[in-house]
């Protein structure tokens, strides 16, 4: 079994961890030690046309699989945000 990326899977995981350069450490820092919901990174996911990963294209998602999401969740905690921004 080969578990190496596909090309567009790499386009995927570049292209979240892009996004997740503008949250750093201190980000999620402060978001830990005082709460509140991280509605910017939010924000700039869905302005990107990430939310609707999974949600088939007709009902107004990218149509993508759950590989695909795993991968989004997987770069999105990796990059200092770890479950609390996955979530």
């Amino acid at each position: 079994m080969d578990f190496a990326l596909t090309a567009n899977q790499e386009s995927i995981r570049d292209a979240i961890g892009k996004i997740c350069t503008r949250f750093d450490d201190a980000y999620w820092l402060k978001k830990d030690k005082e709460g509140g919901y991280p509605a910017d990174f939010h924000r700039a996911l869905a302005d990107a046309g990430w939310l609707g990963i999974c949600i088939p294209e007709e009902y107004g998602g990218s149509g993508l699989g759950i590989t695909d999401a795993a991968i989004m969740m997987r770069t999105i905690s990796e990059s200092g945000a770890g479950m609390s921004g996955a979530s």
